[in-house]
């Protein structure tokens, strides 16, 4: 396993010491939880990087860097609802679309295609990226007590520009998923074929 492939795999721990902290209720903990997924992130860039520059991609990489970094969105939105960050609605929402594209992706598979990762979805993680380092830093500020959870430009940020980013991210997750579903549409009508044939 080259070293792009293992970065890839430390995002998957980390993302499990990111939840266990973030729902933890020792001081600091959101702040932890804060550094643990700005360093997650931060491996998602090195191993791309290391990957490309070395020519070590491999299938592996392009199942498992789309799929850990699923885990870590949905991980981080499901988190997120407890704390009145993210409606329930929304990180649903996530966990569906995400459900969907490694449906696809496992269907590929069995075909012995592989689905890498496209430029929509990696904007749509963009932005989800954003949405929830937005509410980490609010969560980290008042936990660091940089400022009052009742400071009136906090409690706008919170219940305003949050849901702003909120219905961005979602609007960009299920428009992504369609998309993803139509480029391959080809793999269903393959597949429907084979069950019609298989029931003749």
């Amino acid at each position: 396993m080259n070293w792009a492939n293992r970065i890839t795999l430390s995002r998957l721990a980390l993302t499990v010491f990111f939840v266990v902290t973030l729902n933890s209720s020792w001081h600091y903990a959101r702040t932890t939880a804060l550094v643990i997924f700005l360093i997650a992130g931060l491996t998602d860039f090195i191993d791309g990087e290391i990957a490309r520059r070395y020519g070590v991609i491999t299938n592996f990489g392009k199942l498992m860097d789309p799929l850990v970094d699923k885990i870590m969105m949905a991980a981080a939105f499901i988190s997120l609802v407890p704390l009145k960050a993210v409606p329930a609605w929304a990180a649903t929402t996530v966990v569906a679309r995400d459900f969907l594209i490694t449906g696809f992706r496992l269907m590929a598979s069995a075909k012995g295609q592989i689905l890498p990762a496209e430029r929509l979805g990696k904007q749509k993680t963009s932005w989800q990226i954003i949405t929830i380092i937005f509410f980490l830093v609010l969560l980290s500020m008042a936990e660091l007590r940089y400022v009052s959870e009742k400071s009136t430009w906090w409690v706008r940020a919170w219940t305003e520009a949050g849901p702003v980013l909120v219905w961005v991210t979602v609007a960009l997750t299920i428009y992504s998923a369609l998309g993803f579903a139509w480029r391959n549409r080809e793999l269903i009508a393959l597949d429907q074929e084979r069950t019609t044939e298989s029931k003749d």
